[in-house]
């Protein structure tokens, strides 16, 4: 098999202000025609660095040496018009955190054309048509409606599908896919699998897939390279690798596995938040005088409680209404319905109503580079929630930030850096710092281990169960991962479409899910199910 992209001993250094880090290590690894290799690794292991060099998207600070062939043209110091026709073209990329690709100011359609119209030189109507194919082979629903809506307008899920629509869109030779099913759904990801094999077969696309999913890699790989401190410590055909792993930091990736269960809720716990009959419709709205013609329906009669020490996890695909659902309980947006807080009715409340609540309902996000302010520090972000509520002194609030750093796992001494300094397990504990200093009631975790390798998502389950135990926390906890939320929840939620379709003790929906659909999750989770228990 002729290689289609060679790495040979690549190394890549970061100059800035005075300071010099080495983060890729004399890699060398190739990719196949037709073939998938898979990197895998902790976070700030390489892999995405890696990457980004094959089509020299590093940028001006970054010092690279060794050798990039693609089809057997050097990449490295190549001029910069033949480097455009590669990148987009030749080789595409999806990219890790879709919020942060997408321009917020253009509509899914504008977006989508501009790729094509430049690589293809199709006008019009054909362009539009190719955009539906597109959206549909990624399973977005209703592309036609979707064309005009812009990226806030959807889900964590639909943003990465549109993020691979748009690197699908030339029909590239290589496809260099960072994470692309971290936001998504495991039914959803694995119709994003079988799209990809799919195009393997047919097209004879090659593929360099960065993961920290292990199960992912053992299903649609060939080949894998382990990455740990910017260098590759193990690599060979993927049986190889998952049966037989030479070395340890391959077999503790292999071993990294959220298990167990959360400790019971106490005996008459208060009821923390809740809802009755809650209702989320968003009007869609067309013509000059913005006529309603019709409604999304994210949420439809959803009735949740959820209990002082407990955690109530929400699952179903991506759209399916478990983020927005989350966001109505905290009054982040519209809704109908009753919504009870700490024993009080706040469906009515007026924002300047719900202000006085905010410190007592903190919400962590999905995407922990997103939620960040890159232009504050660690210690300012951790301690910008006591500045709004006027809660602590300046000369306190630096021991108070330790504190919570403390207790989060983080090293206090870092409170000065930038989010951009920190991994991304680290930035998620910046962010569980950051709701928790504020000592929440509840709290409401959004794919809050989306985005970390296997040994981090461990890491960040057992503080997680640890902060609950101590504090008497409520969670609301919303995951496509189901191993994660058997691990940490007590009562599930299962929606579809807008509607709870199963709910009930955790262990009772994992063994015996009484619904089509909820079967349909386990079996794509790849959890076996204990019928006779």
């Amino acid at each position: 098999m002729s290689a289609i992209l060679q790495v040979r001993g690549l190394n890549v250094r970061f100059a800035q202000d005075g300071s010099v880090t080495d983060a890729v290590r004399g890699v060398s690894f190739e990719v196949g025609r037709g073939e998938t290799v898979a990197l895998v690794g902790e976070s700030g292991s390489g892999k995405s660095v890696t990457a980004l060099s094959t089509v020299q998207l590093l940028g001006d600070s970054a010092q690279m040496s060794g050798s990039i062939t693609y089809d057997g043209a050097e990449m490295i110091g190549a001029p910069e018009a033949e480097l455009r026709r590669v990148r987009g073209n030749d080789i595409s990329f999806i990219f890790q955190e879709p919020m942060t690709s997408l321009n917020p100011l253009h509509t899914l359609e504008k977006q989508l054309a501009e790729s094509i119209e430049l690589h293809q030189g199709l006008r019009g109507a054909k362009v539009r048509e190719h955009i539906v194919e597109l959206m549909n082979k990624v399973g977005i629903r209703d592309p036609e409606e979707r064309l005009g809506a812009y990226p806030h307008q959807l889900s964590g899920g639909q943003r990465q599908r549109v993020m691979i629509a748009m690197a699908l869109a030339n029909n590239p030779q290589l496809l260099i896919a960072d994470e692309p099913t971290t936001a998504l759904d495991v039914t959803i990801q694995a119709q994003i699998l079988d799209l990809l094999a799919d195009l393997k077969r047919d097209s004879g696309l090659s593929l360099l897939f960065i993961t920290h999913d292990l199960t992912i890699v053992r299903q649609i790989a060939d080949r894998v390279c382990v990455m740990k401190d910017g260098e590759i410590v193990e690599q060979g055909p993927v049986d190889d690798i998952f049966d037989r792993p030479q070395h340890p930091y391959t077999v503790s990736l292999l071993t990294a596995e959220s298990t167990g269960a959360p400790t019971p809720v106490p005996a008459g716990a208060e009821v923390i938040a809740e809802t009755e009959h809650l209702k989320i419709w968003f009007p869609v709205q067309r013509g000059l005088l913005r006529r309603t013609v019709g409604h999304i329906k994210a949420v439809n009669n959803a009735t949740l409680s959820v209990r002082a020490g407990e955690t109530v996890g929400i699952v179903g695909e991506s759209g399916s209404g478990k983020t927005t659902l989350a966001l109505a309980v905290m009054k982040l947006i519209r809704s109908e319905g009753r919504i009870g807080f700490m024993g009080r009715d706040i469906e009515r409340f007026s924002q300047s109503q719900v202000r006085p609540l905010r410190g007592d309902m903190q919400m962590v996000f999905q995407d922990p580079y997103g939620s960040l302010s890159p232009r504050m520090t660690v210690a300012e972000i951790i301690s910008e929630g006591l500045d709004v509520h006027g809660i602590e002194k300046n000369e306190d609030k630096r021991i108070l930030v330790a504190e919570i750093m403390e207790e989060v796992g983080l090293d206090p001494a870092l409170m000065d850096r930038y989010p951009h300094e920190f991994s991304g397990g680290q930035r998620q504990r910046v962010a569980i710092a950051r709701a928790m200093i504020l000592r929440p009631k509840l709290l409401v975790l959004d794919e809050p281990t989306s985005a970390l390798d296997m040994t981090v998502q461990v890491q960040i389950v057992d503080l997680l169960r640890e902060l609950q135990r101590k504090h008497r926390l409520a969670y609301i906890f919303i995951s496509h991962d189901l191993k994660v939320v058997r691990a940490l929840s007590h009562r599930v939620m299962v929606m579809k479409e807008g509607d709870v379709v199963e709910a009930g003790l955790a262990e009772e929906i994992f063994r015996r899910p009484q619904t089509e659909y909820t079967r349909a999750l386990m079996a794509a989770a790849f959890i076996e199910m204990d019928e006779d228990a």
